[in-house]
């Protein structure tokens, strides 16, 4: 089906797995006027808060035990507390259905699933060479299967179960410059 929400507000979530091209869709929004807002840095600002390691198990730890403690949504309500009427936003990083759920509240919501497969995503992981991930295939590929939702419960990591349930869908299974065009594409039928 096609969205079609010209001339009007928006709010764009991204999910998918770790490394799949979310932040490139991101940058897209972002040239277009959207603000950028990432579920992963309102975990890291708690973190730094209560004084933890910014290290993705810690920060998927806390991620997890404040869902338990305020409800699944509750990553989704804390950033949407920053929001300003009137401006369109890109929520980065949705891990959770329940996030998804809080969000859907808003009639101007589309969420939109990144893919890319799984030999792509780990060799990506290892070049980026982010602070929080880990350093060899072994513990990526834990990671990933975390990410996913691989022996997590309802409060956990799920990000499998987010992409069943995005509006629109897109594989990073070629180039770079092919994501791109698809991104492109997908961003004017929606616009943006």
């Amino acid at each position: 089906f096609i969205l079609s929400f010209k001339k009007q507000i928006m709010i764009i979530g991204l999910t998918g797995p770790i490394a799949s091209g979310k932040s490139l869709l991101a940058e897209m929004l972002e040239d277009r006027r959207f603000i950028r807002l990432t579920l992963s840095e309102e975990v890291r600002e708690e973190a730094r808060r209560k004084g933890l390691l910014i290290e993705r198990k810690a920060l998927q730890n806390l991620g997890n035990e404040m869902r338990v403690k305020y409800g699944n949504g509750y990553w989704a309500k804390r950033l949407l507390a920053k929001t300003e009427k009137g401006k369109n936003y890109v929520i980065v990083g949705i891990r959770n259905p329940g996030e998804i759920e809080e969000l859907r509240k808003l009639r101007n919501f589309v969420l939109i699933g990144v893919d890319a497969p799984i030999e792509h995503r780990l060799r990506w992981i290892l070049a980026r060479d982010k602070d929080s991930d880990p350093k060899n295939l072994a513990g990526i590929k834990a990671m990933d299967a975390r990410d996913r939702g691989v022996g997590e419960d309802v409060s956990g990591q799920q990000s499998e179960a987010c992409f069943q349930m995005a509006d629109r869908h897109i594989f990073n299974n070629t180039t770079l410059e092919d994501l791109r065009e698809k991104a492109e594409q997908l961003v004017d039928e929606l616009g943006c």
